[in-house]
């Protein structure tokens, strides 16, 4: 046989060749492949008319980064003009379209697609009527639906009649309507989705909700991503039953630590306004800016035309309950061993069972400082010298020109020796001079303001002592360092010489000078855990005497006809075991009423980002010693959350009650709750303190990228 093949293999081989070449004709009727000009088509079938091509037949064209399927395609190979119809599917990096037909441009990439669904990363699905493809990364959408749900039957998704999608960027639509499972829940007139996961252009998704006093409210916002390093936030709010609300926000970085943020809210209410003003005006900035020659300026105002608008309408409690103003502009200097500063401010708190403002003004307010500046051993010198001019006065001395007023500069040079040579024991004695010049003056033997300068000087004796440490190290099992706890008694005695006619002195309440001893005892524990050493707990208690008590800032007040000479004892506790849970606790024990003065209690179980969070704050404050204590408050508040991950569900509850007047301040509950692609947000509260009590609700939607419409004036954790 193999013989005979050797001898037969020249007439053999024209026969193998004729076999193989019938047998590929019968599995391919023409050459598969065509390569024209960079496109590669491969089709069961393919005829060739001119400079067109045509195929039919599990069609597969590719063109640089482009995969074109369908059952049948034509190509253009002089202009690159396609068509293609019959199961159409367009692949292109990050995105894969499929449609009844198309007919396009290779080379320009715009082309018309009919009947289109389509997916493009990270994770946007839609389906058009018909899309025109304008470029490479701009598609024209008409009568479509379009979602970042990722399910093969989308939770929620935008029914529009039309929308531009920019690859990478957003989609924006005209008269979309939101759709959950099939419920159109909210119509828009426009949208714009942003594509990108950074900060993007748009409009926020709506907050809605009911007031039973101010009625349906909703508020929309409108973002703006102006560059990488500021944004601006446009606000409107309605009420349907008070009025409009309009805010606005801006925030700004740049190099060398420069920023800052600026908050405006104007409301314009429907009738006649409920306080003394027509309208309301908050305005809140934020500035801090580093100047040539290594200067700093710091700018801070928080300014509100109504404190009756902010306990009304303002859904923080902490903001709304108290009532401050507050603007300064601060410049300062630090170099070497000096610090300088200059800072003009204003600084308001309103009392609303008096229906009376407490104002200081500081026009200007310039000092300088030095650190301590060693002479010789252990000689230091320092210094603190500055020039005021101030006011001070209730709010309606102010409208009769009445407030009090001066303007004064100061110079205290200090000399001080420190004593640490004994490793128990730290002493610090320090000499002050007090040199003070003031501009105007008490007439003597009244209160009577004039014009003449009046020029006193003093000394300042202060000791202190901390010591003796006593310390003791307590160690495990492996006989390694685990606890140490330390015991410091404190000692301080400060001396100032009296000042002669010192009732000339103008001053904002009242003058006096300290001569008293004041002593305490600390107490630290530390614990060493993985080679690091923190302190978990600390108790302090301390108290001071005051050696003449009639001219000591317990002046003022009297026991059985006699002014008091000791202080309250004050005392704290705080106690740290891990970065999740925290004792704080503080109070004032005043030794002649027997009762305690002012108590704080903090306990916090966790972190907000926890699974579980807890936190307590109590405060108790009667001020037997304190102007005050007209004032007087005994309140505790509650605020905790915790999240259900199987149920994708989160909550937060707030609680406010006033023990003294035994009533409710404010509740308020919230959750959050993801379905998937969507996040449902609510909540509810009940303000107790306003002039007429009143429940609010609120509901909000989260989608894939759009961000929620802030509250401008919202709840704490909400």
């Amino acid at each position: 046989m193999l013989q005979f093949f050797i001898m037969h293999r020249s007439k053999l081989a024209p026969l193998l060749l004729g076999f193989l070449c019938l047998v590929g004709t019968a599995l391919y009727p023409q050459d598969p492949i065509a390569l024209v000009s960079e496109v590669r088509i491969v089709a069961q079938h393919k005829e060739w008319l001119k400079d067109t091509i045509q195929a039919w037949g599990d069609v597969k064209v590719e063109y640089k980064d482009m995969k074109l399927f369908a059952d049948y395609v034509e190509v253009n190979t002089e202009t690159k003009d396609f068509y293609a119809k019959g199961n159409v599917a367009f692949h292109l990096p990050n995105e894969v379209h499929s449609m009844d037909e198309i007919q396009g441009n290779l080379d320009s990439n715009q082309g018309i697609l009919t009947n289109v669904h389509g997916q493009v990363q990270p994770d946007i699905t839609y389906e058009a009527q018909s899309v025109e493809r304008k470029d490479a990364e701009i598609y024209q959408l008409n009568k479509a639906w379009v979602t970042s749900c990722t399910q093969p039957t989308p939770r929620w998704r935008f029914n529009t009649t039309k929308a531009n999608f920019k690859r990478d960027d957003y989609i924006e639509m005209w008269s979309p309507v939101l759709r959950i499972k099939k419920v159109p829940v909210f119509w828009f007139p426009y949208i714009r989705y942003p594509l990108d996961q950074d900060r993007a252009t748009g409009f926020l998704f709506p907050n809605a909700g009911y007031n039973g006093q101010k009625g349906f409210h909703i508020s929309q916002a409108f973002f703006w991503a102006i560059r990488r390093n500021m944004d601006a936030t446009i606000n409107l709010d309605y009420f349907s039953q008070r009025g409009v609300g309009a805010a606005g926000e801006y925030r700004y970085r740049f190099p060398r630590g420069m920023g800052g943020e600026l908050k405006l809210y104007y409301f314009k209410f429907n009738n006649n306004a409920p306080y003394e003003d027509d309208n309301a005006a908050i305005i809140r900035f934020e500035h801090n800016q580093p100047l040539p020659a290594s200067f700093r300026l710091v700018a801070d105002v928080d300014y509100q035309s109504s404190f009756d608008f902010l306990r009304e309408f303002d859904n923080n409690f902490m903001r709304a309950v108290v009532s401050n103003r507050s603007s300064q502009v601060y410049l300062s200097r630090a170099w070497s061993y000096f610090n300088w500063n200059v800072r003009v401010s204003r600084f308001e708190t309103y009392y609303k069972s008096t229906d009376q403002s407490i104002i200081r003004n500081n026009l200007p307010e310039m000092g300088l400082t030095s650190s301590k500046i060693k002479l010789f051993e252990p000689l230091y010198f320092s210094f603190n010298t500055a020039f005021n001019s101030w006011e001070y006065g209730w709010d309606h001395e102010y409208e009769k020109n009445t407030q009090k007023k001066s303007t004064s500069y100061f110079f205290v040079p200090t000399l001080s020796f420190p004593f640490n040579a004994i490793p128990w024991l730290n002493v610090s004695t320090s000499i002050s001079s007090n040199l003070n010049y003031y501009f105007q003056s008490y007439a003597p033997s009244t209160k009577k303001v004039v014009n003449e300068p009046f020029f006193t000087q003093n000394s300042t004796l202060d000791i202190s002592l901390t010591g003796p440490v006593f310390q003791r190290i307590f160690f495990n099992q492996d006989n390694l360092p685990r606890v140490k706890h330390i015991i410091e008694p404190e000692f301080r005695y400060r001396y100032e010489s009296p000042i002669a006619d010192s009732d000339r002195i103008i001053v904002p309440r009242f003058f006096y000078r300290n001569h008293s001893v004041s002593y305490g005892l600390v107490n630290h524990v530390l614990v060493k855990r993985d080679n690091m050493t923190r302190e978990i707990f600390t108790v302090g208690v301390g108290q001071i005497y005051y050696l003449d008590p009639e001219n000591s800032p317990l002046q003022n007040y009297k026991i059985n006809g006699e002014t008091p000479a000791f202080a309250d004892i004050s005392g704290y506790l705080r106690y740290f075991p891990g970065t999740r849970y925290s004792i704080d606790f503080s109070g004032a024990y005043n030794v002649y009423e027997n009762a305690f003065s002012r108590m704080r209690l903090g306990l916090n179980l966790g972190n907000p980002t926890d699974d579980l969070f807890f936190r307590v704050n109590w405060y108790k404050s009667t001020g037997p010693f304190r102007l005050e204590s007209a004032f007087a408050r005994h309140q505790i508040g509650f605020f905790t959350g915790f999240k259900i991950p199987r149920w994708s569900l989160e909550t937060m509850i707030e609680l406010d009650y006033n023990i003294q007047e035994k009533e409710l301040l404010y509740t308020a509950f919230s959750f959050v709750y993801t379905y998937q692609c969507l996040d449902f947000s609510g909540s509810v509260r009940i303000f107790y303190f306003r002039e007429k009590p009143e429940a609010q609700f609120n509901f909000t939607i989260g989608l894939g990228n759009i961000g929620k419409s802030p509250e401008v004036l919202g709840g704490i954790g909400f």
